[in-house]
């Protein structure tokens, strides 16, 4: 798109209150069969019209028709059994009951890739899609059957690279990879991490992104960042390898933060998608502060290569504060695309 600044939605959204628990992680659906999948349906469309009504350009799904970023990809995988659970450390934060990998891991059929159709069909408005990372994934399993995080990620990094070629011929413009786990395992980054991020986004011609966050605003997660100190610097270790990687797209979290603006510099050439909306609160940040964040990085980036986004999901927060940041989001983002259309030279 030749939009200077485009806006979107790093990746879930509020779910209307009939479909699910408002406000809480993870909710199970309140629908059943028919009615859960016109429910899903329903709340795509209501996600496309409230991000397109507020001045988001590249428009998702907001997760509306999945209960969990990596789990709800993982259950439609053959060789992982969800009632045989274990309990594991998450991102060494916090403990959780998570599947069992029993067996060799298959993608027997497409898993997003009917939501997907259905997103293009419902919107002119150039599409994002979210995938969980190899990483991510692995780390959010037991595993039971490899026996090794590296193999069992190889593994998902080819089931990823099958369901983004076909999400890309359903029409999406935009193959995102969650990777939060690369804010964690610096050394398995360097090791294998970005390696089986490009497999996953091997020979794909719509862009390819990696979300690299430090969590949704859980305690779990703003119990960590407390531990961090007054400078975050992880993206300091994996910034030079992702600059000379495969992938397009490099998502990050910066408003209220406290990563070094600075460390975008190690990101030159590629885009950057800022995180100018922080999900671990929901004050509402005004124009002018999304506004300031934006110029901020624009220090460190060439404005064609910067998109405005917000740090991580919102499906946590109240329905009304998630869209009150998109709007927040377009308008300071629309004051810093003004000033830069009024600097630019004039050609006469």
């Amino acid at each position: 798109m030749n939009t200077l600044l485009p806006t979107t939605v790093v990746g879930s959204l509020p779910k209307p209150s009939w479909l699910a628990q408002p406000e809480t992680l993870w909710s199970p659906w309140k629908l059943e069969g028919d009615a859960l999948l016109e429910g899903k349906q329903d709340a795509l469309r209501i996600a496309i019209h409230e991000q397109s009504r507020r001045g988001i350009d590249i428009v998702s799904d907001g997760e509306q028709t999945r209960q969990h970023f990596v789990t709800t990809f993982i259950e439609h995988l053959s060789g992982v059994d969800f009632e045989q659970r274990k309990t594991v450390r998450i991102r060494d934060r916090y403990d959780a009951s998570v599947p069992t990998v029993v067996g060799p891991v298959r993608r027997e059929r497409p898993v997003f890739v009917d939501d997907a159709k259905f997103l293009r069909a419902t919107t002119d408005r150039p599409i994002k899609w979210t995938l969980p990372g190899p990483m991510t994934m692995v780390d959010t399993l037991f595993d039971d059957h490899y026996k090794s995080r590296e193999k069992l990620a190889w593994e998902f990094a080819a089931i990823l690279n099958q369901e983004a070629k076909e999400l890309e011929a359903a029409g999406v413009d935009i193959i995102q990879f969650d990777e939060p786990a690369f804010n964690v395992f610096l050394d398995e980054v360097k090791d294998w991490g970005v390696a089986a991020l490009e497999r996953a986004a091997e020979g794909l011609r719509a862009e390819t992104a990696v979300h690299i966050c430090y969590g949704y605003g859980i305690k779990a997660n703003n119990d960590w960042k407390a531990t961090l100190g007054s400078q975050w610097r992880q993206y300091e270790e994996t910034f030079p390898l992702l600059q000379s990687s495969s992938i397009d797209i490099i998502s990050l979290e910066s408003q209220n933060s406290h990563v070094p603006m600075d460390l975008i510099e190690l990101l030159r050439g590629k885009k950057v998608m800022l995180g100018a909306i922080d999900v671990a609160s929901e004050t509402i940040e005004t124009p002018e502060e999304v506004a300031d964040t934006l110029r901020k990085a624009l220090q460190f980036v060439d404005a064609d290569k910067l998109i405005a986004s917000s740090n991580c999901g919102m499906a946590p927060f109240p329905r009304d504060v998630a869209l009150a940041k998109l709007s927040a989001l377009s308008a300071g983002t629309g004051i810093v695309r003004e000033e830069l259309e009024r600097s630019a030279p004039r050609v006469s």
